[in-house]
């Protein structure tokens, strides 16, 4: 029995720093054994197939394989399709409406609790807002997250302390429920012939 996941890497291709080819990330997930393998965009998004392990190991896995490699560490959260369905399933903002600049999930490496955004003077970011999920943070920001001063606020340290966050606008989101979603027979590359 494979389940498919998909790995959130964090910090990559970003400003000159930290390069990984998603081909080279592609050719790295073969090597750990994992099938079916893709990736999305360039700032670290890959989909794969595994029939070992649960998401912490899986992601622990890769992170080390990442070091060993490429010589420089890099956060990884590993969720699987049920999981990225239901945050997306659960936006309490109507993404319908809005566009994918506009709305984005913040993923964490654990459960948050609201203690940690208790700092947080919610009423002077409006029309800015957030509200927590499951391991997710969901961020309304008109502006986009580059002028958002609230996502500012969200991402200190006093907040994220002993997290892996990483955030992925809503058009991602979508994406990665839709490619997780997929039978490895249907994946691109995936079965023979295919």
């Amino acid at each position: 029995m494979t389940t498919t996941y998909a790995a959130l890497l964090r910090g990559i291709n970003v400003g000159g720093a930290k390069k990984l080819p998603m081909a080279a990330l592609r050719t790295l997930l073969e090597g750990l054994g994992h099938d079916h393998v893709r990736t999305y965009l360039q700032s670290g998004q890959a989909v794969f197939s595994a029939g070992h392990g649960d998401e912490d190991g899986l992601a622990g896995e890769i992170t080390r394989a990442i070091e060993k490699q490429f010589g420089f560490g890099v956060d990884v959260i590993v969720r699987d399709h049920a999981y990225l369905k239901a945050v997306a399933e659960a936006c309490p903002f109507p993404a319908a409406d809005l566009a994918a600049k506009q709305l984005h999930v913040t993923y964490f490496s654990a459960p948050v609790g609201p203690d940690r955004f208790a700092g947080i003077d919610r009423a002077a970011h409006l029309p800015e807002e957030f509200r927590l999920g499951d391991r997710a943070l969901y961020l309304y920001a008109p502006d986009g997250l580059g002028r958002s001063k609230l996502a500012a606020q969200l991402s200190r340290p006093r907040v994220t302390k002993g997290l892996i966050a990483t955030t992925r606008n809503w058009n991602t989101v979508v994406k990665l429920v839709e490619m997780t979603a997929e039978t490895p027979e249907g994946a691109p590359g995936g079965a023979p012939g295919g």
